[in-house]
């Protein structure tokens, strides 16, 4: 060696495994090496596993990877050096590699350019995370934040372990509730500064940031889309009382045509909200009316009498009290607010706050509650029950067809829990066309009329609303579409309004017209009953019997959804068990003053005694305190269970039920204080409400022997049994086969695509993320300047709903479905995508889609399932054209299955 190589290296004799003139671990005992990788490096040698290593080593596997990983960069990152100090001083790659004991090519990787850089990822991205902390104090690096940096996942893990390893940082987990389900968590490990607590980050939590900007122009306000709404001068308002007709359009606010800043844009309805001079708001359904009188630009119906100011105190007066919350005083979820251009071009907000409008309310689910069809003759309850249950078998035989095994395992799954839930839920199919549709007043309608756009004119229909007593609460009316009245105001195409008058409203148990809905049903082929308004409901009503007095008590909006359950399922009860008209009426008067008792101040506690509720709960359901009685009524009650979790092997491969891994009755923990005290404390673990029909076996167990029950309980047990079928298939779906080598190379510019597709999907988790704690951040603030929030379920529901569209407005958090390509779904299906990357791709496409492409191609027509679904759907009423329409076949297909089936 040449004195200038002597200058630059120190040479000796031991290497990492040896000790002086001996091999490491050549005595009895092996020596520990300061070395970890040697260490490794030994252990393997001698047979031992990662795991076993690790065990050995006093640490986890994932601390086990983790320092590998950073040694590994480490060891890495000396050999470059060594590798261009020796290029440096004329050494050819052959003669570095016999130097370093490695072969040329390594050693030609080593000097590749931009090498230096990639071993050096970990300290980079370490760099980069300090510099975030140092700026932003609080910084996700939980989950998919890598896919935002542009690293691996361990990369990002060993940049963290190396800052917490330092001394001058750590790492904050919170459990952050999810707004839409407390229940559930978002999981986040947060990068602080050494010595910050947990609970500052969760005091501080709407400050977390990603270590890379998110925001528009760096500020989160541009991207807020629901803005301070806009005062309108109350001289532009006139209130039409009851005397003068208001009580006939009651919560109906008829708009000028043609003003800018109350149009609808395409609609000719839609439910809003207006601010009226800085202190109150109109509420109501809005359409256009032609005859306002000069200077008014909005006329609002209410059932208020003459006297009550427009805008008055809190017990008196027309328009609504806007609350303190500046950004929304109303309360309500916006969809969006109207904007026009003003005469200099410049586009300025309007005065529309819209809840929701033309075509968003026939998106609800269209089932058949049970507390409708329970009430209906036990033949009509059969069919459906039974048409749903075959519109489940269709589902299962559609899953048990897929040909792919991941999809098909994930689908198996999913439909079990549905299967659970639809046990509980007690939902049949829904009837021949029905649809959910907003109700608008038309004063020149009959009593037995209804202008329905979506169903033929003469046709018959009924209607229901919501929470539904019985029988004598469905008007039974004739489509009119020629009242001209409905055109004007409507249109002659409303996707999902109808018109009736006020009288067939009254009998939907009062409904207004300020956004509520009924369930259209055509009463074609289906057998369905009704009756005559019961005499005790005549004339009633709640606000001029229970009005507010002195000195009563005011129901909390908090109350108002466990005192509607208990006379929902009072009256449900009472119906299954032959009640007579007087006493579902007085029940009936009840439900009435409860479901307004907090919005209009009823005194609820008088008419529980005037209706004599208490003799009536005695009667039907065997005390006075009462409680639910009947399978419908107990289906839903609670019933509280220890926490508890799927682990491990939880399907029981005989049955197909879930094994729980239940956590224990308590739960100790252990804290060690600053004087190095250690404390223990052991307390309760919180039981979490299930439901009675959840946690049993046999649907049977709930019910009190009526027929319809028995009904009931047949379908739920076959849904449960279905559910458990379901996850037992999935035991035996073969696990997916990863065939690299040749059919990866085929199909590389396909597993490029989907890579690309499922990293841009994976980028919206730490975007959620920092929703969720933004809006956590605001209803919490909120909770603070609004004390009664936390003691009203619904107002806070809405302020958590707008909270987090707000939040996800700000960061763009936004769930992007993956579309499939042919020749993508022809890689997944040639084994050239993992099992385990097939399962998060699946995770973010459209489940429709999916089954779509992984059916087998066949030619035989319908299946079995198809066949049996629709003989359910003949049997139930529905015609052979709207059939094939369904099935997308011909009318002749459907009268060749009838004719198989007969």
């Amino acid at each position: 060696m040449s004195d200038e190589f002597k200058e630059d290296f120190l040479m000796h004799y031991g290497t990492p495994r040896h000790s002086g003139r001996y091999p490491w671990g050549s005595g009895k005992k092996p020596q520990r090496s300061k070395n970890f990788v040697s260490r490794v490096d030994y252990w393997r040698a001698q047979g031992k596993g990662d795991t076993e290593i690790a065990r050995m080593e006093g640490i986890s596997t994932t601390e086990f990877r983790k320092r590998l990983s950073i040694a590994a960069n480490e060891s890495k990152r000396a050999d470059i050096a060594m590798a261009q100090k020796l290029k440096e001083k004329g050494m050819s790659n052959v003669a570095i590699g016999k130097r370093m004991n490695r072969n040329e090519s390594y050693v030609r990787t080593l000097l590749k350019d931009g090498a230096e850089v990639k071993a050096n990822r970990i300290n980079a991205t370490a760099d980069i995370l300090k510099d975030s902390v140092d700026k932003k104090d609080y910084v996700d690096v939980g989950a998919e934040v890598n896919r935002f940096m542009g690293i691996s996942e361990n990369t990002m893990k060993s940049a963290v372990k190396m800052l917490v390893d330092s001394g001058d940082y750590d790492k904050v987990q919170l459990h952050i509730p999810q707004i839409s389900n407390p229940l559930q968590k978002t999981n986040m490990d947060v990068l602080v500064k050494a010595g910050v607590t947990q609970k500052e980050v969760y005091d501080n939590m709407d400050k977390i940031a990603l270590p890379v900007e998110y925001m528009v122009d760096g500020d989160p306000k541009e991207r807020r889309t629901i803005k301070p709404p806009v005062q309108v001068d109350p001289k532009r308002v006139s209130v039409v009382y009851a005397e003068d007709g208001g009580l006939a359009k009651d919560g109906v606010m008829e708009l000028r045509r043609g003003v800018a800043d109350l149009d609808m844009g395409n609609s000719r309805y839609a439910q809003v909200r207006i601010a009226v001079g800085g202190t109150h708001y109109i509420k109501g359904m809005a359409v256009y009316a032609d005859d306002l009188p000069d200077g008014v630009d909005i006329r609002f119906n209410t059932n208020k009498h003459r006297g009550t100011p427009m805008m008055g105190e809190k017990d008196n007066t027309v328009l609504k009290l806007q609350s303190g919350d500046k950004d929304n005083p109303f309360g309500a979820y916006l969809e969006r607010q109207n904007s026009y251009k003003n005469e200099k071009g410049e586009k300025v907000q309007g005065a529309l706050n819209i809840v929701r409008e033309e075509g968003k309310w026939g998106e609800w689910a269209k089932t058949l509650a049970s507390q409708v069809l329970s009430k209906q003759p036990i033949e009509l309850a059969k069919k459906q029950l039974n048409l749903a249950k075959a519109e489940s078998d269709e589902e299962f035989e559609t899953i048990m067809n897929l040909t792919n095994p991941v999809l098909k395992k994930k689908m198996l799954l999913e439909f079990a829990d549905g299967c659970d839930a639809d046990a509980v839920d007690l939902k049949a199919a829904a009837l021949p066309r029905q649809a959910s549709h907003v109700l608008l007043p038309l004063t020149t309608l009959k009593d037995n009329e209804i202008y329905a756009p979506n169903y033929k004119d003469g046709e018959e229909v009924v209607l229901v609303r919501f929470p539904h007593g019985g029988r004598f609460e469905m008007p039974r009316l004739r489509v009119n579409n020629k009242n001209k009245e409905g055109a004007n105001v409507m249109g002659a195409n409303a996707i999902d309004a109808v018109g009736i008058n006020s009288k067939t409203a009254e009998q939907l148990s009062g409904a207004d017209f300020d956004g509520d809905t009924a369930l259209v049903i055509p009463t074609k082929n289906v057998k369905i009953k009704t009756s005559a308004p019961l005499e005790g409901l005549k004339n009633f009503d709640p606000k001029a019997t229970y009005g507010y007095h002195e000195g009563m008590r005011v129901m909390t909006k908090a109350d108002t959804g466990k005192q509607m359950g208990m006379i929902t399922n009072l009256i449900t009860d009472m119906t299954l068990q032959g009640a007579d008209d007087n006493e579902l009426a007085r029940a009936t008067r009840h439900s009435m003053v409860v479901i307004d008792a907090n919005k209009h101040r009823l005194d609820y506690e008088q008419s529980y005694i005037d209706n004599g509720i208490a003799e009536l709960k005695t009667k039907y359901q065997g005390s006075a305190r009462g409680g639910a009685a009947t399978l419908l009524s107990k289906a839903k009650s609670p019933e509280y269970v220890y926490r508890r979790e799927r682990k491990g092997q939880w399907i029981d491969e005989e049955t197909g039920e879930i094994k729980w891994t239940e956590h224990p009755e308590t739960v100790t923990k252990t804290k060690v204080l600053k004087n190095g005290e250690v404390r223990t404390s052991t307390k309760p673990y919180k039981p979490v409400e299930s439901t009675k029909m959840y946690e049993t076996k046999d649907a049977y167990s709930l019910s009190s022997g009526h027929e319809m029950e028995e009904v009931y309980a047949d379908y739920a047990n076959y849904m449960k049994a279905l559910g458990n079928r379901a996850r037992k298939a999935s035991l035996s779906v073969e696990p997916a086969q990863w065939n690299r080598g040749a059919t990866t190379l085929a199909y590389k510019d396909e597993i490029a695509s989907l890579d690309k597709k499922l990293d841009d999907a994976r980028r919206n988790a730490p975007l959620e993320r920092k929703a969720q704690l933004i809006a956590n951040q605001t209803v919490r603030t909120k909770k603070q300047d609004n004390p009664e929030l936390k003691d009203d379920k619904e107002a806070l529901k809405k302020v958590k709903n707008n909270a987090l569209r707000d939040a996800r407005e700000v960061v763009g958090a936004k769930r992007q479905a993956i579309v499939l390509s042919d020749r993508e779904w022809e890689a997944i299906q040639a084994g050239a995508i993992s099992a385990t990357k097939q399962e998060a791709i699946f995770k973010n496409c459209d489940d429709d889609a999916l089954k779509e492409r992984a059916m087998p191609r066949t030619s035989n027509g319908l299946t079995t399932a198809n066949k049996a679904r629709i003989m359910a759907m003949l049997d139930a009423g529905w015609t052979t054209s709207d059939i094939a329409e369904k099935f997308d076949v011909s009318t002749s297909t459907i009268s060749a299955v009838k004719k198989e089936g007969a």
